[in-house]
């Protein structure tokens, strides 16, 4: 499988279903916020890159998605402006806010339900910034929202 590396992303839980929701509405579809971490197989990603095949393989491998404990959205400011972070081995490696995502937590929404029916306990990964890295057998990760710790966990 050659080189893992992680994507720290905010991840939402979907409370409701719904079709072609409209943005002003988004925000009523979620109730549960956590940080994941997206693993991708970079070796295969090139390869399949280079095919131009679709990139499954290196995102859907088993143990290629993990998600932390859920925050109740009710309990957070603003879903727009939360800082979160990953620490690999007690060093940040990566982090970011949600105000600085390209699209605003409503507008993926919006946007998806265009095209896929969303379902009760569907869940939405946003988008990762910028410092991914390469994970490495043994390593100890942390996931953080603001100051709560919401996932730990040692790679396999």
């Amino acid at each position: 499988m050659g080189r893992i590396d992680y994507e720290a992303e905010i991840v939402v839980r979907i409370s409701r279903l719904g079709k072609t929701i409209p943005q002003r509405f988004a925000h009523r579809y979620y109730d549960a916020v956590t940080l994941g971490v997206d693993f991708t197989a970079r070796e295969w990603q090139q390869q399949l890159r280079k095919a131009g095949l679709p990139w499954d393989l290196c995102k859907g491998f088993d143990g290629s998605a993990a998600i932390g404990d859920w925050i109740d959205v009710h309990k957070l400011r603003d879903i727009q402006a939360l800082r979160f972070r990953l620490d690999i081995n007690g060093c940040t490696v990566q982090e970011g806010c949600t105000s600085d995502m390209l699209f605003q937590v409503d507008e993926l929404i919006a946007y998806i339900s265009r095209f896929f029916t969303l379902k009760t306990g569907d869940i939405l990964y946003t988008g990762t910034p910028a410092g991914t890295g390469p994970v490495h057998i043994d390593d100890h990760i942390e996931g953080y929202i603001e100051e709560q710790k919401v996932m730990e966990f040692n790679c396999k």
